[in-house]
């Protein structure tokens, strides 16, 4: 079958799937195993729309990089000589050769290993032996990728005109974000972690805390009522309830007299640059995400002063939540690798002059979220075994599950604006070109 025979394939299965799609309930297997529904996510999903990559303390001198893989893109983010960060496909302009095989590093120029083609970490082609003289060199430059960097926080856009609703999240977002001076912060720690789940499963076990009981470690602080509401409480967990209410109120209090924005702000399904942001209330001391819910780092970041100030949440679509404390942030980010493998990529953050070893371990600054991660990722792949299962058939969402369906009616949203693109433009190719040969479904 010809490629643009199987993508039109493809697209009509997608526009079947969504038009018998039940909402309220967990989607088709499809969605999570089709190998070129998997390919209409990178196009419709991560091709289109600003995906978070990491955080700006990544890079922090000139020809620091960091390198992205979403599906078959690969993408450079890179600190220039100019201290300004930019992103650039990771092809060589010649013959196509990947230019940085390493996730991390430091490059004066980029030099294909290939034929040594050379250039400027602005992208500009600097050197090409043998290259014909009539050729224009100012044409061959690395192709760039749209960069927004939002308080610290690096997104990308592989669109040619990249979603223009990231200025009012960045209105939005940046007076919660821009205490915690996340660019005067460094990186204490990072780990890449591979699941055996669709990514889609990545970021529905996120989205709720229906199973959050079996997060001990992360327990000691977070409260469990992430997503829930006052009728959501079952009697046994009424004393609990009532201790999150008095703390909140605590934290309310502080946030206000420190002019700290602290309300949420839910935008998750009904806008193109999806995201929710809120400060939250921590359990016991409710300082950071350790075990005895205290700092983690002596040295507080930005010009905090009091260590207990709960967790800036941001959530954004369709890949990333993080969270800042007085002492330091974990940023995650996931990116797809194929049908049923989604890379996630946490990252520690500490102050700029914090020392390790003085002013933070790193066992005890990472241990909660390590944990964590290690308990989703058996949870993804538990989820993704049985969506294998031909007796799989999509469930009911619990109520308290509501940023879950958040998300998916977003992906179903977004998905099919693109399906309803392509299905345009195939009826009008038709009605050009006619039907194409052995298609079954020509009038």
């Amino acid at each position: 079958m010809r490629i643009a025979e199987r993508n039109d394939s493809a697209v009509r299965d997608a526009a079947d799937l969504l038009a018998r799609r039940k909402r309220g309930y967990s989607l088709d297997a499809p969605f999570y195993l089709d190998a070129d529904l998997f390919e209409l996510d990178i196009a419709a999903i991560f091709a289109r729309h600003w995906i978070h990559v990491g955080a700006s303390p990544e890079v922090p001198e000139p020809g620091d990089f960091i390198t992205v893989e979403i599906g078959k893109y690969s993408i450079i983010v890179i600190r220039g000589a100019d201290m300004e960060i930019r992103a650039f496909h990771n092809v060589c302009r010649h013959r196509g050769a990947r230019l940085l095989s390493d996730r991390s590093g430091s490059v004066r120029k980029f030099v294909c290993r290939y034929h040594h083609w050379t250039y400027e970490l602005t992208g500009s082609l600097l050197d090409a032996e043998h290259i014909a003289g009539d050729v224009d060199r100012r044409c061959l430059g690395l192709k760039r990728v749209h960069l927004r960097n939002l308080c610290g926080l690096l997104f990308i856009c592989l669109a040619d005109e990249p979603p223009a609703d990231f200025d009012e999240m960045q209105r939005i977002v940046e007076p919660y974000l821009a205490p915690h001076r996340l660019d005067a912060c460094k990186i204490a720690h990072r780990i890449d972690l591979v699941e055996d789940g669709n990514w889609k499963s990545v970021m529905e076990n996120n989205r709720e805390c229906y199973h959050c009981t079996s997060h001990p470690e992360l327990l000691r602080t977070f409260f469990q009522f992430f997503g829930h509401s006052e009728t959501d409480v079952k009697p046994r967990q009424r004393a609990y309830y009532e201790r999150y209410r008095r703390m909140q109120a605590e934290f309310v209090a502080t946030w206000e007299t420190l002019g700290l924005p602290w309300k949420a702000v839910e935008l998750l399904d009904d806008r193109v640059t999806a995201f929710r942001v809120e400060r939250m209330a921590l359990d016991n001391r409710g300082e950071s995400y350790t075990l005895d819910t205290a700092i983690a780092s002596k040295h507080l970041v930005g010009d905090f002063t009091v260590p207990r100030l709960g967790a800036l949440s941001l959530h954004t679509q369709p890949n990333s939540w993080n969270h800042f404390l007085s002492d330091h942030a974990v940023t995650f980010s996931l990116w797809p690798i194929g049908p049923e493998q989604t890379l996630v990529r946490t990252t520690w953050l500490v102050d700029k002059n914090a020392v390790e070893g003085r002013d933070y371990d790193l066992e005890n600054l990472t241990h909660v979220w390590r944990k964590t991660n290690e308990q989703d990722a058996r949870f993804v792949g538990w989820t993704q075994e049985g969506v294998r299962s031909p007796a799989y058939e999509p469930g009911p969402y619990s109520p308290n599950e509501n940023q879950l369906e958040k998300f998916v009616d977003w992906y179903i949203d977004r998905l099919s604006a693109y399906v309803g693109e392509r299905c345009s433009m195939r009826q009008s190719r038709s009605a050009t070109t006619g039907p194409a040969e052995g298609d079954s479904r020509r009038a």
